[in-house]
């Protein structure tokens, strides 16, 4: 099977308020020695909500630091374009053997890092190989079905799995594709070094981050020569920042009440779409009261997630009853499976004789969870519940408390990482602590199989983990932005990690 497909400007967009970075490096403030930014034309101000703690994504979990370094300072050989679609990036084609096992890509010839080295199939070895001896996130498993990595020749790599996989070349359009190189990984976490149309210029730890493009750059040259992503922690003042002209698009609406003041302006586009963004009411299944199925199918049972996503954000988004959004090609509305009934969350409870029982939600401090946090500890305490809700600095205080010490009975955070069903539930070490082997061989099962089995797995997958009540998935986020009239290029739709520059211009 032949894959030959012409190189497609792909607009894609992580969600900001979403699980970030850890590990914070030393320092105020990095930067790069870069060209001047240009004319005013030519400058472009994002606004976002969460900042990275650190530039390697090797190292540390979360979106925030691919959202703004994948696909613009880093390439991967493959890339995801506005449909989702698998498209080349540094490979200009592939193919795939009849047994699936081995994948042949054919390297562009004139690509360079940003510190002048030449890209080549010894990189993409180099890179592939890396994600399994050097990087440390959860992520990094993707990678272990792959056998062997060879370099062919300096412009073609052959790369041999040890059993069919669907996931693998998908998963390579992610963090995990970066391409590395091989005398460019020394200080990662402030000093990020591609292949990519932009290079970091400068990083003002607390306020922003500036990327200036890459003039030595092999492919098309983005639009825009500097690129500014500036963070707001509070919703107001990024909407503010539109309206007084300090930044130019709002990357993801954090206040959807606030879309009005917009939408009835004649200076500004409103762009609204779908996104990965499920918002998850997440358990601890490890840990009484969760071991328990009843008072988790209680919890779901006392959710009215049209009236909590009507209150704690402006009823935009989308229901979806499980972990799986409407752009995947299995998805299915599930829900149905747990309609709210009071009474029957009511009598589980009882049934299981945890009436009163406290359990602590502990939410990262941005504006969807800390909104949706209150909802649902009402919602939950008129089922006989009593909920402890707790503000966690985000990322730091998030991260460690409930991310790597699972110190936590419930949380709610968006995930947006494409196709995460897996990474969130497909492991017991992972912080739901979710163990349900039937759950696991569906997820097998879809990886190696047919596509047509690879859909049948996955809709079975999805529907073990939505009616054994692994957590509950309050709604799928929007895609949400506003930007200055006249800026072209924005996605409708947010399908994967990166906030992709490229397409980006100015009318």
């Amino acid at each position: 099977m032949r894959h030959q497909l012409t190189r497609t400007a792909t607009v894609l967009i992580a969600i900001a308020s979403t699980l970030a970075a850890t590990s914070c490096a030393a320092g105020s403030s990095t930067a790069v020695t870069s060209k001047g930014s240009g004319d005013a034309n030519q400058t472009l101000t994002v606004g976002l909500a969460a900042e990275p703690a650190s530039l390697d994504f090797t190292k540390t979990d979360g979106a925030a630091i691919p959202q703004v370094l994948l696909y613009n300072v880093y390439d991967g050989l493959v890339k995801l374009n506005n449909s989702g679609e698998i498209t080349p990036d540094l490979a200009t084609a592939w193919k795939v053997s009849t047994d699936r096992l081995t994948y042949t890509f054919d390297l562009v010839k004139d690509a360079k890092f940003s510190n002048g080295q030449t890209f080549s199939a010894e990189d993409a070895a180099f890179s592939i190989n890396r994600v399994k001896t050097d990087w440390t996130i959860s992520l990094k498993k993707s990678m272990d079905v792959v056998k062997e990595v060879k370099v062919v020749s300096p412009t073609q790599l052959q790369v041999t799995l040890s059993k069919p996989s669907n996931n693998w070349l998908y998963s390579m359009t992610s963090r995990v594709g970066a391409m590395f190189s091989k005398t460019g990984v020394a200080n990662l976490a402030t000093a990020p070094i591609g292949t990519g149309p932009y290079t970091l210029k400068n990083w003002n730890r607390g306020d922003s981050i500036t990327l200036q493009r890459n003039d030595s750059y092999w492919g098309k040259k983005p639009f825009f020569q500097t690129v500014n992503f500036k963070y707001f922690k509070d919703p107001t003042a990024l909407n503010n920042a539109l309206l007084t002209g300090t930044i130019n698009v709002i990357g993801t609406v954090q206040a959807p009440e606030s879309l009005a003041q917009f939408t009835n302006n004649p200076k500004y586009d409103v762009i609204q779409g779908t996104s990965n963004g499920e918002v998850v009411l997440s358990f601890n299944n490890s840990k009484a009261p969760f071991t328990d199925k009843r008072v988790r199918q209680a919890v779901r049972y006392a959710i009215d997630h049209k009236a909590l996503m009507d209150t704690c954000w402006a009823g935009r988004g989308t229901l979806i009853g499980s972990m799986v959004p409407p752009t995947d090609p299995w998805y299915e509305d599930l829900t149905g499976l747990y309609p709210y009934d009071l009474a029957k969350a009511k009598s589980l409870l009882q049934e299981a004789g945890k009436t009163g029982v406290t359990l602590r939600l502990r939410v990262p401090n941005l504006p969807y969870a800390v909104s949706c946090g209150q909802v649902v500890k009402s919602q939950l305490e008129q089922a006989g519940f009593k909920v402890q809700l707790d503000q966690l600095e985000f990322p730091a205080a998030w991260l460690t408390t409930v991310f790597t010490n699972a110190d936590y009975d419930m949380s709610i955070i968006s995930h947006v990482e494409p196709r995460d069903i897996g990474t969130v539930f497909g492991s017991p070490s992972y912080y739901t602590r979710y163990n349900n082997p039937a759950f696991q061989q569906a997820l097998t099962a879809a990886d190696q199989g047919t596509q047509a089995q690879q859909l049948v797995e996955m809709k079975k997958a999805a529907r073990l983990l939505s009616e054994d009540a692994a957590a509950d998935w309050l709604f799928l986020q929007p895609n949400l932005m506003v930007a200055d009239k006249g800026i072209t290029g924005l996605p409708k739709n947010a399908i994967a990690e990166s906030f992709d520059l490229s397409p980006l211009a100015r009318a």
